[in-house]
């Protein structure tokens, strides 16, 4: 079986680039996303220099406009003390504000909970807030939703618990979406003996309880979006004696989406919602003219570090089997990536244009 799929769309991705393009560049990275089977990403802000200035933004905007291979947008980042007064600047230039509530690679961590209600209230309504928040702060974060009803996108949810408070709000009818990562899927801490530093990520791995409700939750609709935190470092930096945090992901994520459907958890019709519909309706983003990938569902493939186009050459999921196999990508009537090639020249991915984002609570 062959799923054709409009459009993938990844709202959640650190392509690095500019001070850390050791790691991976606007250009590998988006060549890694178009093999990987998605058209378009949103980039996060904490990649150095962090994007949390008209300045910044201006400096990252030049290099996907100069560089990027598949279609793109960039999330603004909230910083400390505060830089709410931009806000008005660069609130048509972004896909929306991100918000670290928890440790996370770079320094824009923002544990003070008056502080982030100041920032709640200055971020204009109509553009999406996305959160790192886990375990208690997921509830703090909820307090805001509850007082401002702003859109916020809680990203890569790992736990049972996690997906219980968040549950309870959508009862609520709090204008909330809900993403989670393969890693979360596919792994949990007990794949750390083997792993090493290849399995540190920020959500960290959890326990097979907490991976089996957060398939569940995809199944059932809970959960909006698949995303894949694609974050490479190079192997020395995970290595290293004080390994990384942060996996790369864009080229693995549909694959092991195909492996869900063969093992039987996820129906095909649900991952065309999880990478498509559902992001691209949540944060506004219509599906351009003759664009879509083609995903075999029933052709096996091994992972393999070899075959990537990540700059940084690794994976976590390397070695494993999976019922899943990109064939084709198509952006707006041409072929982008052929089964074997990206086809797309540096700079022909086009900036996103946002539309009125619609949340149903």
């Amino acid at each position: 079986m062959r799923l054709r799929i409009p459009a993938p769309f990844d709202p959640h991705v650190h392509l690095r680039d500019l001070d850390w393009s050791h790691k991976g560049t606007v250009a590998s990275e988006t060549a890694a996303a178009l093999a990987g089977g998605y058209t378009a990403l949103l980039d996060m802000p904490n990649t150095p220099p962090a994007t949390t200035s008209p300045a910044a933004l201006d400096a990252k905007r030049g290099r996907f406009q100069k560089t990027a291979r598949c279609d793109w947008g960039l999330w603004f980042g909230a910083a400390q003390p505060g830089n709410q007064e931009c806000y008005g600047d660069v609130q048509h230039r972004v896909c929306g504000l991100k918000i670290y509530n928890n440790e996370t690679t770079g320094d824009l961590l923002i544990e003070d909970q008056e502080l982030r209600d100041r920032i709640f209230a200055a971020w204009p309504t109509g553009k999406p807030l996305a959160v790192h928040a886990e375990g208690d702060t997921v509830a703090d974060i909820l307090q805001l939703v509850r007082r401002y009803r702003k859109h916020v996108h809680f990203c890569h949810i790992s736990s049972a618990r996690e997906l219980g408070l968040l549950a309870d709000a959508r009862e609520e009818g709090l204008p909330l979406s809900i993403g989670v990562c393969p890693h979360h899927l596919f792994l949990t801490r007990d794949d750390l003996r083997a792993l090493g530093p290849l399995g540190l990520m920020k959500p960290e791995l959890k326990t097979a309880m907490d991976r089996d409700a957060l398939r569940q939750a995809l199944a059932s609709g809970l959960v909006d979006v698949v995303e894949s935190d694609h974050a490479p470092h190079t192997l020395a930096e995970k290595l290293s004696d004080e390994p990384a945090h942060g996996v790369p992901g864009l080229e693995t994520t549909l694959p092991l989406l195909g492996q869900a459907a063969h093992e039987g958890w996820l129906e095909p019709d649900r991952i065309v919602e999880l990478v498509s519909t559902s992001p691209r309706r949540l944060f506004g983003y219509p599906v351009p003219a003759d664009s879509w990938t083609e995903l075999d569902l029933k052709d096996r493939q091994v992972l393999d570090d070899g075959g990537l186009r990540t700059l940084c050459g690794w994976s976590p999921f390397s070695g494993m089997r999976v019922h899943g196999v990109v064939r084709q990508v198509t952006l707006r009537g041409k072929q982008v990536f052929d089964g074997e090639q990206v086809c797309a020249a540096p700079g022909s991915g086009l900036p996103l244009t946002q539309c009125i984002p619609r949340v149903d609570a």
